[in-house]
């Protein structure tokens, strides 16, 4: 297979790419678009020979905003943008704001290699409480919000969201088991053992009580905090008075689990109930982010966040892109602080306003305690990216001793490791991790459920060739095409290879590649040591043969990370899957059945068996399930459709 030849990153190139002609051939381009271009605001695309799209840009006027580009004096980034330029397209719309939407979309979907671009849209944990069920759940959510009930978040971290959710079980004693598991118990389970749950599922607590648990939850998580512990303590008292002194010491337990909550929450403002606070720090030409999300006066976590932009923007153009495209899919609070101003704020501040349907203020603060909020945030922004640059030092190290201990050319800037996890071949699956100069990519990470049917049961081998030949069979199809480079120039084909195994999957896996014509990708397999020690791995590599590296080698310890965190992947997505098979229904069977109509009919008859046994007109009874739905159920379970 050919490579297409990597596109340089703009913020490393020459201005010109063919000199002063090439600029000048853009803005002749430019300008024969610019009189056809829409007067009012819309959103523009420019576009190079390949049809890559170079740019998204949005503007009030689009035609005064292509003029800017024919006048002189322009960045070294913007030049460059306007040499390879070779068509443009625009798209019109009715208001700013409506640009604003377009344009981020725009960005998220075609990756524009001169915009700046977020990176990391992996979404935030909720916690979420029921309100379709007699006795609601409290459960982590992440997705969408498809089910009744409150969703309060965004938590910055699973394990933020895990701590919480772990303190409210105790202070609260709301189940977290699924709507299923609740309607088949005939006893309490273990959380009600161990002071976790009430266990509404059998009885031990009633309705109206239980009731009461959930109002107070939802009152200490709206922010009515000290009013839900003022509470409880009266009630405590109370207990103590009348000599009751057991259902004092569970109250005391629970006074006790909601101060740890707050306890391990660092810094909550006095004066702020709802608001996400960002800070963008720079050096050595890269941007950190840093935002902490504040709500009902408590500091529910912090996340950073490194863009990808251009050296010469201003931290505040670089803050101004990130926040529309952090955004674009996620809800909005009442107040967002900024440790700088942006050019779009306003625009941005009517956007998202009119989607969330209530006021969205955004704001730089000068002075008092949103102002410390800041520069808590700026500090820790500073930090993470000061981390962040000596890690990557660290890292461009190591991939030079990989290079060095496996005889390759130069310092792998993409690196693929594969491994398989199973139990005698059942739930297979295959797990392929990615790492860099930057570290791990786990945007780049991917699953692949083993498809072939004739594999022998454990048969690694085999659903190695399988993997192998998905994954490289679409990078050639993706190359056939003419398929742009990343965004970032993060490589799509690896540089190196790492296998998980020994002689065999090595031989499997070079057949493979020589099969679909690749032949200038290094493979490296790895064989355990003895008795799976590590540290005495032996190592298989084209033309050599196979050898140890010292038990102090840098390169050692990195291949062996690499290796653990594609068996951590591999092993976690197996039971990912696993865990699916032991909760699947047969109503999943049925084609028609989502989860609302699975639900209530959970609701109704409490387990599939009894659903099975259900006469057609129980089945029409269910609020939810029209005939035609009870017929197709019916039919299931009584021979006409499984």
């Amino acid at each position: 297979m050919t490579q297409s030849p990597e596109k340089p990153l703009y913020a490393d190139a020459p201005i010109d790419i063919d000199g002063p002609a090439s600029l000048g051939r853009g803005v002749e381009v430019i300008k024969s678009y610019w009189q056809h271009a829409p007067i009012g605001p819309g959103v523009y695309r420019m576009i190079a020979a390949d049809s890559e799209v170079l740019y998204v840009g949005k503007a009030k006027s689009v035609r005064k905003r292509l003029a800017s580009y024919l006048r002189g004096g322009h960045t070294s980034r913007i030049a460059r943008m306007i040499s390879l330029t070779a068509s443009m397209e625009f798209v019109s719309t009715q208001t700013e704001t409506e640009a604003l939407l377009l344009e981020t979309n725009y960005i998220k979907q075609m990756k524009p290699r001169f915009n700046v671009l977020m990176r990391d849209d992996k979404s935030f944990p909720y916690i979420f409480l029921g309100g379709d069920h007699i006795a609601p759940q409290i459960a982590k959510h992440r997705g969408a919000r498809d089910r009744k009930g409150d969703y309060f978040g965004p938590f910055a971290s699973v394990w933020a969201v895990n701590r919480t959710l772990n303190a409210l079980q105790r202070a609260f004693l709301l189940r977290s088991c699924t709507d299923s598991y609740f309607a088949n118990r005939t006893r309490p389970c273990l959380l009600y053992q161990i002071r976790r749950c009430s266990a509404p599922c059998t009885g031990e607590i009633s309705a109206a009580d239980y009731a009461k648990l959930v109002e107070e939850a939802r009152d200490f998580l709206s922010g009515k905090s000290r009013a839900v512990r003022d509470l409880l303590a009266k009630q405590m008292a109370e207990a103590s008075d009348a000599l009751d002194y057991e259902r004092a010491a569970r109250l005391r337990d629970r006074i006790a689990a909601l101060s740890a909550i707050q306890g391990t929450q660092g810094i909550n403002p006095k004066s702020v109930e709802e608001a996400d606070v960002f800070a963008i720090a720079e050096e050595a030409g890269q941007f950190c982010v840093e935002v902490f999300f504040f709500r009902t006066y408590q500091n529910w976590g912090n996340r950073a966040y490194f863009p990808r932009a251009d050296k010469t923007l201003a931290p505040g153009e670089v803050l101004g892109a990130f926040l529309a495209q952090f955004y674009a899919e996620r809800p909005a609070p009442r107040l967002i602080l900024l440790s700088h101003e942006t050019e779009d704020r306003e625009v941005l501040e009517r956007a998202l306003g009119e989607r969330m349907g209530r006021r969205v203020e955004i704001g730089v603060p000068q002075r008092g305690e949103k102002k410390d909020l800041v520069e808590h945030a700026a500090q820790n922004a500073r930090e993470t990216l000061g981390r962040k640059l000596s890690e990557g030092a660290s890292q461009e190290k190591l991939l030079a001793a990989l290079a060095a201990a496996f005889g390759l050319d130069k310092a792998p800037r993409r690196i693929e490791v594969y491994d398989n996890s199973h139990i005698m071949g059942a739930n297979a699956v295959g797990a392929m991790i990615v790492a860099g100069a930057g570290g791990f990519t786990k945007a780049h990470y991917r699953t692949f459920n083993i498809k072939d049917e004739e594999l022998t049961p454990g048969d690694d081998t085999g659903m190695l060739r399988e993997v192998l030949r998905r994954r490289f069979a679409r990078l050639v199809k993706e190359a056939a095409s003419g398929a742009s480079q990343g965004p970032d120039a993060f490589p799509q084909r690896p540089d190196l290879i790492l296998i998980d195994g020994g002689q065999a999957q090595f031989d499997a896996a070079g057949a493979v590649l020589a099969e679909l014509g690749i032949d200038n990708v290094p493979i490296v397999a790895i064989a355990k040591g003895r008795d799976r020690d590590a540290g005495r791995e032996t190592f298989f590599v084209a033309g050599k043969e196979p050898f140890r590296l010292s038990p102090r080698d840098p390169a050692l310890y990195f291949v062996e990370r690499l290796r653990d965190e594609a068996h951590r992947f591999a092993i976690g997505t197996h039971r990912a899957r696993r865990k699916k098979d032991f909760t699947r229904s047969r109503l999943d069977e049925i084609a028609g059945i989502g989860p609302a109509r699975k639900r209530a009919l959970l609701n109704a008859f409490g387990t599939a068996k009894a659903i099975s046994r259900a006469g057609l007109a129980d089945l029409e009874k269910v609020d939810g399930i029209n005939a035609a739905t009870a017929k197709l159920v019916y039919d299931f379970f009584h021979g006409e459709g499984g």
